[in-house]
């Protein structure tokens, strides 16, 4: 009797294990295939919006307005050969895109999309973030260093002094952030900024809203802050000796952390999948909207920035690059913090 429970209670607990996992690796799946057909579109996206913007139609061949395009540049990409430069490493050249893109590829794990879809609602989400983007620039690096290049090896040194200078700055701009919230859970930060009439914490944080943006742009390497990879005066920088499916993966890795990036600001500051409660109650008919709406439509605002900046923007000289960083917004997220500690005290 005693064993025939024991055996029951062992076998549905194996049962619900499994049907955990599965549900667990359901999840995965669908995200990873969203942000792939988002990556897809984003470079039709932005490749149209460019166009626009400069009086042209983008691409137009390939499917009505040019919508297959991106499948077929991933034909393309796929087709071509690998070239491994002879005189360098050749297991640190074919790791360096693979580390890039999943470490990047890891900080969707803690997105929170809608209410409760998330694959991972871990406790210190945002420092996991910051962990994942750290790694991310280590491909990058080692992509650099292994290609035997002057250009690709100049490309890795500047992302590597870019991180350490920016993703400070990013950082602690988001401190303030979890101050108000007081957590480092994603989905609790969400909640909290339910609390509050306003809804998005970018009403009492627009400074760090704003240097939260530079240091966005700065940390994926995009226009203006696109030094790694200036083609001016690198030639395309750590990426110039890659070809093939190798070249199309940092591709991949650069537009899914333009999307982990504007997901963070939406999350931290925008009130992610919910809108204020001062809009649901002036327009009551907006709570039945589902929640992935509101946050897919601020996340493209956010990647429409991207290409707005891209295509307007100048570069910055790299002196001019690491002056912003440690003698202005350093010094402005510091004083961020401070202040926001003060009227939290008082108020």
């Amino acid at each position: 009797m005693d064993f025939s429970s024991a055996y029951q209670i062992t076998g549905s607990g194996l049962a619900d294990f499994v049907v955990r996992m599965i549900l667990l690796l359901i999840k995965i799946a669908v995200v990873i295939v969203i942000a792939m057909l988002h990556v897809a579109y984003s470079t039709w996206f932005e490749r149209k919006i460019i166009g626009h913007m400069q009086i042209r139609l983008g691409p137009m061949r390939v499917g009505p307005h040019g919508l297959l395009q991106p499948f077929a540049d991933f034909i393309k990409l796929f087709f071509k050969e690998d070239i491994i430069p002879s005189a360098g490493d050749r297991l640190v050249f074919q790791a360096a895109p693979m580390i890039a893109l999943f470490a990047t590829v890891s900080a969707l794990a803690v997105i929170p999309f809608f209410d409760d879809f998330v694959i991972a609602n871990v406790n210190v989400g945002l420092l996991y973030l910051f962990a994942m983007s750290s790694l991310s620039a280590y491909g990058i690096i080692l992509a650099g260093w292994s290609s035997n290049s002057k250009y690709a090896f100049l490309g890795g040194l500047r992302s590597s002094a870019q991180v350490i200078s920016y993703e400070i700055a990013l950082a602690l701009s988001l401190v303030g952030i979890m101050m108000l919230s007081g957590s480092l859970n994603l989905v609790d930060i969400v909640e909290a900024q339910q609390k509050h009439w306003y809804g998005m914490f970018v009403v009492i944080q627009f400074p760090a809203y704003i240097l939260f943006l530079i240091c966005a742009f700065a940390e994926t390497n995009r226009t203006p802050f696109d030094l790694p990879e200036a083609e001016s005066e690198l030639v395309a920088g750590y990426f110039v000796e890659y070809s093939g499916m190798r070249f199309a993966l940092f591709f991949l890795g650069e537009y899914i952390a333009m999307i982990i990036m504007s997901c963070i600001a939406v999350t931290c500051f925008l009130g992610g999948w919910t809108l204020p409660p001062i809009v649901i109650q002036a327009l009551p008919f907006l709570a039945f909207v589902p929640g992935i709406v509101w946050f897919l439509l601020k996340v493209y605002c956010h990647l429409f920035l991207y290409y707005w900046v891209r295509a307007t923007v100048p570069r910055f000289r790299y002196d001019h690059l690491m002056s912003l960083g440690w003698k202005v917004l350093i010094p402005v997220s510091l004083a961020n913090i401070v202040i926001t500690a003060i009227v939290k005290y008082a108020f």
